[in-house]
């Protein structure tokens, strides 16, 4: 697997809700991120909802050879566009459902369920078990080749493997926000992929000249570098950078050549941006 791959919020309307102004610019988006070798996709049920399956169903049915879409369930969104969860049985096997339909297949390669575990303020209306429950069902039954978890605690993790295999794991983590780090750690001792999301902090990067630095020696973007670390970190991760331009997606692309050309020195002082020996998930929610 490409260990670049491409986060598909940003190709739904304003504030994730609807259709994008220019819906076909998103499906070519789309195809020309298979043409340049990403293999894996991820995107929810709750992006739209729903508008971003669709376009990723209508730009790439059938999918491709080796191409993953992984997709969450579990999430939903409220009357005030809220993100919120959505975990009850009922409600996780219906999106399913919606989801194989609007990405045109017949089966999901990667399901991740939504938890509460790395968010302040949410909560789960019924234990894992019983959510997780319905994804081992519908693996039994064919519908789902592989099962992931989004928003884990390590305890979590924990929980849902004595029921299941996890495939992967989509836990918020980037250069100034460390709190998976724990999770990462499981996930690595584990063979299972981590995917982390908000991969740039949410813009929140500039200024720093541990990024400043090597993008200039390198003739790259700081973004570039940032998402470059995130591979030299562990070999368990996987990116999903997201973007509605095609020149940025050649950009997060190139990445991955970045990555290799990060000096050991460099890829320390980035890590040192944060101490990761006191990162800590919302300690409220490790039960859940």
């Amino acid at each position: 697997m490409n260990r670049v791959g491409y986060g598909a919020m940003q190709l739904a309307g304003p504030n994730v809700r609807g259709l994008p102004a220019d819906p076909e610019s998103a499906r070519h988006v789309l195809r020309l991120a298979v043409e340049l070798g990403v293999t894996f996709f991820d995107t929810a049920n709750a992006y739209g909802p729903r508008t971003v399956n669709q376009l990723i169903g209508q730009a790439l049915r059938p999918l491709p050879d080796g191409v993953i879409v992984g997709n969450k369930v579990g999430a939903g969104r409220g009357p005030d566009g809220s993100w919120i969860i959505t975990d009850h049985p009922d409600v996780v096997r219906r999106q399913v459902h919606e989801a194989l339909e609007d990405l045109g297949t017949e089966a999901s390669e990667l399901t991740y369920l939504r938890l509460p575990g790395d968010t302040r303020g949410a909560e789960a209306a019924v234990p894992l078990e019983e959510s997780l429950g319905v994804l081992v069902e519908l693996r039994d039954q064919g519908l789902i080749r592989r099962i992931g978890l989004s928003g884990a605690s390590p305890q979590m993790l924990a929980r849902a493997q004595r029921m299941t295999p996890i495939a992967a794991v989509q836990n918020r983590f980037n250069l100034l926000d460390r709190s998976g780090v724990q999770v990462l750690a499981d996930c690595e001792a584990q063979g299972i992929m981590f995917v982390p999301y908000f991969p740039l902090a949410s813009g929140r990067l500039a200024g720093y000249d541990e990024l400043a630095g090597p993008a200039r020696r390198l003739g790259v973007t700081p973004a570039q570098v940032a998402l470059a670390w995130l591979l030299r970190r562990s070999p368990a991760v996987v990116v999903i950078p997201g973007t509605s331009n095609p020149e940025h997606l050649r950009a997060n692309i190139a990445a991955a050549e970045v990555a290799e050309n990060l000096t050991d020195a460099e890829v320390a002082r980035l890590t040192d941006l944060a101490d990761e020996s006191k990162a800590t998930l919302d300690q409220s929610h490790q039960s859940n």
